[in-house]
């Protein structure tokens, strides 16, 4: 009896994958290959194929992947294909990680021309096959490669978002973790701003189990936390001379999990801004309800003065870089 009891348990705890959903990672890096595989081994999706320029590449690593399900037990298949946006058509969620990163001697202008010209042909291809595909972007810099696939995507705003604050949050609330030596299942926490070294950290909306973290850390401690998280990508790069790939990949995967499963998550999303916060026409992190229709609300947390000021100051930082963009593109 005992034995059925947590049979009849685990059944009611297993959620199965809604009825043929098909999922899209554009770029089969480091960071794409890892999204591509936890999507698959948690089973978000019944087709998840990796797409990727580079001939083979995709169709090797979704082979990799795909060899995995005997060992992981799950039935998600991974196809792979070079370039051929064909077969991404009817894809539900398209997760867009193409790009390169800044090299030696690149502006950042170079890198945004580059990225963005990148982006551009994307999404125009993801559109042309998948015209109600909700839309994911990683790429960097990523609060304006967001934007300019909304440019290219002629869709509703609310379909087309940035992965930022899932991997900074997380961040975040690993270094805290680390520091209280608890479990990072229990620490809640909301970021928001760009991703990059002018993010803002809401300490006032950390919790621990429910507690707020400053009854559980000291102010100075608090700061280098929100500190290493701010360049929480550069200590990264500086450890392996190479971006992060584990934890943005599986932040862009918890993502889509929200919306395929229409989980209504609250995230911190980089989502088009039209009035909330005081501000306009621009991409910026902010907590967000993410499900089946993509953002479903946006949340405006009721900030104080410290708080905003750090908030308008990400965003003047975000905005600039926008505008490099737009000037681009009237001279073009």
């Amino acid at each position: 009896m005992l034995k059925f009891t947590k049979f009849v348990t685990l059944l009611s705890n297993y959620e199965l994958i809604p009825d043929q959903m098909k999922v899209t990672v554009v770029g089969a890096g480091n960071v794409g290959a890892t999204c591509a595989d936890v999507l698959a081994q948690r089973e978000i999706a019944n087709e998840i194929v990796l797409l990727d320029i580079k001939e083979g590449f995709a169709e090797g690593k979704a082979l990799d992947i795909w060899q995995t399900s005997p060992i992981n037990l799950y039935d998600s298949r991974t196809i792979g294909s070079t370039n051929d946006y064909a077969k991404t058509a009817d894809s539900d969620v398209v997760v867009i990680t193409s790009g390169l990163p800044r090299k030696p001697g690149m502006s950042r202008d170079d890198l945004i021309a580059t990225n963005a010209g990148i982006v551009k042909t994307v999404t125009e291809n993801i559109v042309k096959y998948s015209p109600n595909a909700i839309i994911v972007v990683v790429s960097n810099p990523l609060d304006v490669m967001t934007y300019c696939a909304y440019l290219n995507a002629n869709t509703d705003p609310n379909k087309v978002f940035g992965m930022a604050g899932v991997l900074d949050t997380a961040r975040y609330r690993a270094f805290l973790a680390s520091e209280l030596n608890v479990s990072p299942k229990d620490i809640q926490a909301v970021l928001m701003g760009g991703h990059g070294d002018t993010m803002v950290p809401l300490p006032r909306y950390t919790t621990v189990g429910g507690i707020p973290v400053t009854e559980l850390i000291d102010e100075a401690k608090l700061n280098e936390i929100i500190e290493r998280t701010k360049f929480g990508g550069g200590e990264i790069v500086k450890l392996l001379g190479t971006s992060a790939w584990y934890a943005p990949g599986a932040a862009a995967a918890q993502m889509v999990e929200a919306i395929v499963r229409d989980q209504k998550r609250i995230f911190p999303v980089c989502a088009w801004l039209q009035g909330e916060y005081g501000m306009k026409d621009i991409y910026l992190g902010v907590p967000v309800v993410l499900g089946k229709n993509g953002i479903e609300k946006i949340i405006e947390l009721q900030l104080n003065d410290a708080e905003r000021a750090l908030l308008v100051e990400s965003a003047d930082a975000v905005k600039s870089v926008m505008e490099v963009l737009d000037n681009m593109i009237a001279n073009a």
